[in-house]
């Protein structure tokens, strides 16, 4: 038996099949997990005024700055690395594998027949369990950020995520003759940015935080690689690795995902003590249906139409000209 308990109940009830396995969603309000979009703006609000009141120093220690990455998903001020664990990254990586031969062997088989089902089915499992193993790891993440009692303030990039996984446009030369454009290679990198939960983790992050009272905001991510946490000198210069970050100016060194996070950390302090809302207002938009050329009655010089299919002549206005047609010269009279 499904108790809702002291949620409404939910009206749309999904059966989804997955892999040859039955998944029971649906949806319901309770006030207890989320909060309406209204009521989330005007807590979020309150909770930025709240922290306001602090000075800059107590904001500092009470912020905690994310950087998303490839190689590390999350790398956080305190110098925390939020990732999958090793045995995962095996698994996945024989997942991979395993759904890739049950590709080929799904292509062999009759076209519609049961065996091919069968193939697909497997397929399906093993892309699956890479899919629950990243869900798990945002909401583990989320977890354990938010439950971290000595920050109420999460700042992370404002990144566009489906900007940066767009497939590369094609390209050509003087000639007209298409050239290489990185297609491979950018697929690879969509794929890598994709399997980093960039966006799960930020999301989970935000409505977590309210429940407990908290903010996440969100900052620009320009140049925040390479700007020093301590002078703020940027310049490209500071990279002289992937890994390593040294300033230029006053030889601050240290890891790069680590001084890129206390970056933003220190942007969305920024960002809080100017007083800018963080919330946009929504704009409600009505949709009109477009009103057709009905009339209550026929004007002088037309017919009525009766539509009777495809064999039926079609039947014109009197007082319609067809395109291009060419107009009729009128006859000459002779008198007498």
């Amino acid at each position: 038996m499904l108790r809702i308990g002291p949620m409404r109940c939910p009206l749309q009830f999904i059966l989804p099949s997955r892999g040859g396995h039955w998944w029971l969603s649906f949806a319901a309000e309770d006030f207890n997990i989320t909060l309406p979009e209204s009521d989330a703006d005007a807590t979020t609000e309150r909770i930025a005024e709240d922290l306001r009141h602090l000075s800059r120093e107590q904001l500092t220690e009470r912020t905690l700055g994310g950087d998303r990455g490839i190689a590390k998903p999350l790398t956080t001020s305190n110098g925390q690395v939020h990732d999958l664990q090793p045995v995962q990254k095996t698994r996945i990586q024989k997942h991979r594998k395993a759904a890739k031969r049950w590709q080929r062997q799904a292509a062999r088989r009759k076209k519609g027949s049961k065996n091919q089902k069968k193939a697909y089915r497997k397929v399906a499992r093993y892309q699956q369990y890479e899919k629950n193993v990243r869900q798990d790891y945002a909401h583990q993440t989320s977890h354990r950020l938010v439950a971290n009692a000595a920050y109420n303030l999460y700042v992370f990039e404002d990144l566009k995520i489906s900007h940066m996984t767009k497939r590369p446009k094609a390209k050509r030369d003087a000639q007209g003759h298409w050239v290489r454009n990185g297609r491979r290679a950018k697929a690879e990198l969509n794929r890598a940015i994709l399997s980093s939960a960039w966006g799960n983790v930020v999301a989970f992050t935000r409505y977590k935080a309210l429940r407990q009272g908290k903010l996440v905001i969100t900052v620009a991510p320009q140049h925040s690689s390479q700007e020093c946490a301590v002078c703020t000198f940027t310049s490209p210069d500071n990279r002289p690795s992937q890994a390593e970050f040294v300033c230029q100016r006053c030889g601050h060194a240290d890891n790069a995902d680590h001084n890129a996070a206390v970056v933003i950390a220190k942007r969305g302090i920024q960002k809080l003590l100017a007083g800018e809302p963080l919330t946009r207002p929504r704009k409600r938009t009505r949709f009109f249906r477009p009103l057709g050329p009905e009339r209550s009655e026929v004007t002088p010089g037309e017919i009525s139409v009766r539509r009777l299919g495809p064999t039926a002549p079609a039947q014109r206005s009197m007082s319609q000209k067809l395109p291009g047609a060419i107009p009729e010269t009128p006859a000459l009279t002779r008198e007498g």
